[in-house]
């Protein structure tokens, strides 16, 4: 991996609007920033599996999960940001973004975006997904959904405004989020305790994540159960409770799992097969009370429309940064809308979920995912991370998605190229 050292301000140009803006912009750079320092980190607790596909091998199947003597220490911690850069020094930027869609866009987008407007979003998007027969999906489309945020970005940049009100303009003034407790235990003492506790400091809806499949037998099964009713001791009936089974259970599974836990009220089911099989999600929701979501994993409207026209779920859980981008997240949110379902974004990062969702119908969009322990870290080089207070992230009035990085966090930030 090639570096050069980062030159010039991040942020990009400010702009007023008595100012005389450029006839027509034109991307000069697209470029990636790698950040890295440290963090302090704690071991020997929080490291609670969730169920998973290869849970049916014996072999690839993990034991029962117990949390130890916590210990801290100190932890490496890098992060790549995309940035468009205009040939009149206007910028966009987004982040983190994973490596394998960096990847794509550095070596098969970058090259097309040079040259083009930046502020014809939609134009934009349409080419780069018409560019390649393998767009519709996985890397392709990640990398798409990169560029596009970092394209919104730069047109709340210029101007001068935040990307939901770009987008039609507030619902409301705070983004209301879900507690997503990945890795933390499931042992049901400590259950108890966490979801009292998150309830306290504001989270009244949690997504708790079952750490049992069909490779578990009965004995799994009752623990999963279980699970549920402590869960709902411990919050008392007015906390959303929902359940994540990551595609890694069966119908069979499924509907006997939902039967015995429809008296504890699970808000959702989510995810419990592989997205491929929309049938079965199709039949689950025909044989139990308990709604099922999903939608992580779908790359685009289409396959949001094939699952809402087989009535398969009545929440969709399309991530901006998977599905799309912005552009695509606000057309997915207008189907939602006319199947009279849920629109409740997946939590892979905030900024453009919460711009999207801040932008649409409360009952469309009523709720956002945060994942408490990855995002103590996750935007852990920027000035202004978004912040959880009572269960509630305020909306920004800063320019774009807000992101500006702070270079006294990073011990080194330099320009990278990829696939040198």
């Amino acid at each position: 991996m090639k570096r050069r050292h980062l030159l010039g301000p991040l942020a990009a140009v400010p702009f007023l609007w008595s100012q005389e803006k450029p006839a027509k912009l034109k991307i000069d750079r697209v470029e990636f920033l790698r950040l890295e320092g440290t963090r302090t980190v704690e071991r020997g607790v929080n490291n609670q599996h969730q169920v998973n596909p290869l849970h049916v091998y014996d072999g690839l199947r993990p034991g029962e999960y117990r949390d130890g003597a916590p210990t801290t220490t100190s932890a490496r911690i890098t992060a790549l940001y995309l940035r468009i850069t205009t040939t009149e020094g206007f910028t966009g930027l987004y982040g983190p973004v994973d490596t394998e869609a960096a990847i794509v866009v550095e070596g098969q987008l970058a090259g097309f975006l040079r040259g083009k407007d930046p502020l014809a979003v939609e134009a934009l998007w349409d080419q780069m997904h018409r560019s390649n027969r393998h767009a519709r999906s996985s890397h392709f489309m990640m990398a798409i959904s990169a560029v596009d945020c970092a394209l919104w970005d730069l047109r709340g940049r210029y101007f001068n405004g935040p990307v939901y009100r770009l987008l039609g303009g507030p619902t409301r003034a705070a983004a209301t989020v879900y507690g997503s407790t990945l890795g933390y235990s499931v042992e049901l003492e400590k259950a108890f305790a966490r979801a009292r506790l998150l309830k306290e400091q504001g989270f009244r809806h949690q997504k708790w994540f079952l750490a049992y499949g069909p490779g578990d037998g009965l004995a799994g099964l009752e623990k999963n159960v279980n699970l549920v009713r402590t869960l709902r001791e411990a919050v008392g009936p007015d906390v959303d409770l929902m359940f994540d089974a990551f595609m890694g259970w069966d119908l069979t599974y499924a509907t006997a799992w939902a039967k015995r836990v429809e008296p504890f009220a699970p808000r959702w089911l989510e995810e419990p097969f592989h997205v491929d099989k929309l049938e079965s999600f199709a039949a689950l929701r025909r044989a139990t009370a308990v709604p099922v979501a999903t939608g992580e994993h779908f790359y685009g409207r289409w396959e949001v429309q094939r699952f809402l026209r087989h009535e398969a779920i009545t929440v969709v859980q399309a991530d901006p940064e998977w599905c799309g981008g912005v552009s695509e997240l606000v057309k997915i949110a207008t189907l939602c809308s006319s199947f009279d379902a849920q629109l409740i974004p997946h939590g892979h990062s905030l900024h453009a979920a919460v711009h999207v969702s801040a932008s649409q119908s409360p009952m469309t969009c009523p709720l956002n995912e945060y994942l408490i322990l990855k995002m103590q870290s996750y935007y852990h080089f920027e000035k202004n991370p978004p912040v959880v207070v009572n269960g509630q992230v305020a909306l920004s009035e800063r320019p774009g998605f807000g992101i500006d990085l702070d270079p006294a966090k990073a011990t080194r930030m330099d320009v990278v190229k990829l696939l040198a």
